[in-house]
């Protein structure tokens, strides 16, 4: 089995991006997954293009998405992808797009098809704060989810599929005083937890 696993460049003023650093620290093999990973940038539209670019190259059996959400304080296992773009900071490129459509006529939200409960029952005990989170919100990474999981959607095969939503690391919340954070290594951890999850649920 193949699996392609991706991150984001930094955005909003920030000099790294959590997501981005854990994605370039994985393994070439996670539990029987054969491990492709990517960066995309954090720019609506062209995030999810680049996207649809490899996994037409890749033909992956899972993705998962990786993100930042700043100021959360336990790993976001995300259920539900948004068709909304609504943006309270402008991307990377200078895009705000306000009470936009992901995809125009597409349904309201699509649920993620990974193994959210048994991904998070495998993070709890490892001693990584985790939840299923029921919002993405509707910046870049829902953007990216959606499309996604659009795409999954109409496959005749089912793609599984979902998104992570991280903590800041521990130098980005030093410049936001009392901001949550998790340390680099359990990020890129909780990232392997979720893909070994993953690929038993599907075996």
């Amino acid at each position: 089995m193949k699996a392609f696993v991706t991150g984001f460049e930094p955005f909003g003023g920030e000099r790294v991006n959590p997501s981005m650093e854990a994605v370039r620290r994985l393994p070439p093999r996670v539990g029987g997954l054969d491990i492709a990973t990517g960066i995309l940038p954090t720019v609506f539209g062209l995030a999810a293009a680049r996207l649809e670019a490899a996994l037409d190259e890749i033909a992956p059996d899972l993705v998962l998405c990786v993100g930042e959400a700043g100021g959360r304080a336990e790993l976001s296992l995300e259920r539900v992808a948004v068709n909304i773009e609504d943006a309270r900071i402008a991307d990377n490129d200078g895009n705000r797009p306000i009470d936009r459509p992901v995809v125009a006529g597409g349904p309201a939200a699509y649920f993620a098809t990974l193994p959210l409960k048994p991904a998070l029952a495998a993070l709890t005990q490892q001693g990584l704060p985790a939840a299923v989170s029921q919002s993405a919100a509707t910046f870049v990474c829902n953007s990216v989810f959606y499309s996604l999981m659009h795409r999954a959607a109409a496959q005749p095969a089912c793609l599984r599929a979902g998104l992570l939503h991280v903590p800041y690391l521990p130098e980005q919340a030093a410049a936001h005083p009392g901001a949550p954070s998790m340390a680099l290594c359990d990020i890129r951890r909780a990232v392997e937890i979720v893909l070994r999850v993953a690929a038993e649920d599907a075996g």
